[in-house]
């Protein structure tokens, strides 16, 4: 028998707990969507028909993908309630999960986990969405602190199949399984890393981000030449495969001499390879040609891994509609 699916409680009504709330009312589950700012009753009314409304276009752009079909909207959608602050303690005590998703200001995280720890049952899984505060300094905030975990989405949650997990010192490792295989069962793809800055894609991204408005600050290229080689050649080729894995792909000796380049060229030392990049070379672990680099291809069918992913690209040109013409 399949069990029931968990009931969530989203405390804050902004971008990422609306997201979140269609991501999980697609996937079946009963959702309180909790405003965390105390309001008028007519503000309140009026941001619950602004919230229904915003979720009831999604869907339907949803069902315009065919995501879902139009006639499933509706029930969709009566499976997220938009409560009031002053309404928040019978859904909370009902959850199952519980995600807080307020301001990324302390005092602000402050209050909401100690309304969710005065209402949550003692058992229930409770995660930030903070895109910022390590959950080391948010855990102490939380009754039971080892039922806590950062659960970091991508917006637009309801699209972006990534969910960045990050345990605090204290969670239960049980704690992180239970969300891990939640998630998986939504069809997300859930990571887990250490409480660290920047988890591991804003950590990336932001080195991308600012080295591109370097190449446009510098005359380099112009923005739309940038977009268009981030497009067609390193998003093309990083949406098959991972980053350690395509450094094993081209051979992390490859990366050293490269990094060395760039780093006396520009004078700049962010072009420096790391540490594990030379180790891996000193103990011949260059990647795909040594069966072994970041990963371990010893067991693999070199031949058909590399077609399966060459088929990969082929599928983007198609998909991007850059497929090359024939002479």
């Amino acid at each position: 028998m399949t069990p029931p699916r968990e009931t969530i409680a989203l405390v804050g009504a902004g971008r990422m707990g609306r997201g979140m709330a269609i991501a999980f009312a697609y996937g079946g589950h009963e959702v309180a969507l909790i405003d965390a700012k105390p309001r008028e009753p007519a503000a309140f009314t009026d941001l619950k028909i602004q919230i229904q409304d915003e979720l009831r276009a999604t869907l339907t752009m949803l069902a315009g993908f065919a995501m879902l079909n139009p006639d499933e909207v509706d029930s969709v959608l009566a499976r997220v309630t938009v409560l009031a602050l002053e309404n928040a303690a019978t859904p909370l005590a009902d959850a199952d999960v519980i995600f807080e998703g307020v301001p990324e200001v302390i005092d602000i995280k402050r209050d909401a986990f100690t309304l969710i720890s005065t209402h949550a049952r003692d058992e229930v899984i409770i995660a930030s969405t903070t895109s910022t505060i390590l959950s080391d300094e948010l855990q102490g905030f939380v009754s039971h602190p080892g039922r806590f975990l950062n659960a970091h989405w991508l917006n637009p949650a309801f699209l972006v199949p990534l969910v960045e997990l990050s345990p605090g010192k204290q969670t239960d490792p049980a704690v992180t399984s239970h969300l891990k295989s939640l998630l998986e069962r939504m069809g997300k793809v859930p990571v887990v890393c250490a409480a660290s800055p920047g988890y591991i894609v804003p950590r990336i991204q932001a080195l991308a981000m600012n080295e591109a408005a370097r190449i446009v600050e510098e005359g380099v290229a112009s923005a739309e030449d940038v977009d268009k080689a981030t497009k067609y050649g390193f998003g093309f080729r990083f949406a098959v495969l991972g980053l350690p894995e395509f450094i094993d792909w081209g051979g992390g000796d490859i990366l050293f001499h490269a990094s060395q380049y760039l780093s006396q060229a520009t004078g700049q030392d962010r072009y420096n390879a790391p540490q594990i990049i030379r180790d891996n070379m000193k103990a011949g672990r260059n990647g795909l040609r040594d069966g072994q680099g970041f990963l371990d291809y010893s067991d693999l069918d070199i031949p058909t891994y590399q077609r399966d992913r060459l088929g990969a690209f082929v599928a983007m040109l198609r998909h991007l509609d850059k497929m090359p013409p024939k002479g």
